[in-house]
């Protein structure tokens, strides 16, 4: 069994309070489907209820922390101190649909050295309530499902990658530029995959299932903890420009190191 730090047994416990209520809420969304009204409602309660008990949880662990909410937005901590990125439900469309394809990622950023502006995601954890699977990452200690430590997958053929993407939807996302890319991949990858939680297609990554993942118009909770993830598995993460700091430019894409500069050339070339 890997030795993960207090912080990571924190984040776990927080993130199984809350999944355990997700369960039972996901339990009554199937009953919700036949209703006129539908249970979109009921679930955007579900998504806040989860985000108050991780609130609640972490901030009695370690107070004085920061948070970034998805629902409650950012919450500025004591000076000098780390902030938590959370997404309480990550994958909210599969949940609606009764889909069991969804989960919680929480995410440590901590201070630059300066102590002004913020650095580096030290710690990242993933959680399916559904299957009860945590996904973790610690910086400089590997990635982890469970006890077994990830690495990304060592296929260096496009024509044998499984990529994975998010699709633009509803008001959300540039469908135009994400028409250009998949038209100019598809032709050369083995497969696309849209799963409906870029949390997920991340850890799923680093463990080598997806070979490949890109999406644009993401939030830093969608991806903070991913990223690390799949940076610890021996993956590579960068904005579509070929940047190394994506968490805040809301482009990702992510693969191991055969098939990372491949994908930006194909990438690239479709945005000209």
């Amino acid at each position: 069994m890997p030795a993960h730090s207090a912080l990571i047994t924190v984040m776990e416990r927080a993130a199984r309070k809350a999944g355990s209520r997700l369960r039972r809420d996901f339990g009554e969304v199937e009953h919700l489907q036949v209703s006129k009204k539908g249970p979109a409602d009921f679930v955007s309660k579900a998504d806040m209820r989860s985000e108050r008990i991780l609130y609640d949880e972490l901030m009695k662990v370690r107070p004085g922390w920061g948070f970034v909410l998805e629902e409650g937005g950012m919450i500025e901590g004591e000076e000098g101190k780390p902030r938590w990125i959370i997404d309480p439900l990550d994958g909210t469309t599969n949940f609606l649909h009764g889909i069991p394809h969804f989960a919680i990622s929480i995410a440590v950023q901590d201070r630059s050295y300066d102590g002004k502006s913020w650095g580096k995601i030290t710690s990242g954890l993933i959680y399916e309530p559904v299957s009860d699977q945590t996904w973790w990452a610690e910086m400089d200690k590997g990635a982890y499902l469970g006890d077994k430590r990830l690495r990304v997958s060592a296929r260096r053929d496009l024509s044998d990658a499984v990529i994975a993407t998010g699709i633009p939807f509803r008001g959300h996302g540039d469908l135009g530029e994400w028409s250009r890319i998949f038209g100019s991949m598809a032709p050369q990858v083995s497969g696309i995959r849209s799963n409906g939680a870029a949390s997920l297609d991340l850890a799923w990554l680093a463990a080598g299932r997806f070979d490949g993942f890109w999406e644009a118009g993401l939030q830093v909770w969608d991806v903070a903890a991913g990223i690390l993830m799949v940076r610890e598995a021996g993956g590579f993460v960068s904005d579509f420009t070929g940047g190394d700091q994506p968490i805040g430019q809301r482009e990702l894409l992510a693969a191991n190191e055969g098939l990372h500069s491949k994908l930006h050339k194909i990438l690239a070339r479709s945005l000209l």
